[in-house]
């Protein structure tokens, strides 16, 4: 019974476990800011594309079937 008992208290948290958990938190801080550079550098590319009204106003076909004469896979 007192094995049971001093198992079941035991001696504190496992140092392996608490490294691992600082790991992880400290990569997924890591990857939260890469995210949010990503998100800002993506951002700016979109508000540095322009498209023409000519751009704008080309319809493309939903499918293979719809252009005309050609055929579907050649």
């Amino acid at each position: 019974m007192a094995k049971a008992l001093f198992g079941h208290v035991g001696l504190g948290p496992d140092p392996r476990l608490t490294a691992e958990v600082h790991r992880l938190r400290r990569q997924v801080h890591d990857l939260e800011a890469e995210l949010s550079q990503l998100r800002q550098i993506n951002d700016r590319l979109v508000e540095s594309v322009r498209v023409s009204d000519d751009m704008l106003a080309i319809s493309v076909p939903d499918s293979a079937a719809e252009v005309a004469g050609e055929p579907a896979l050649a």
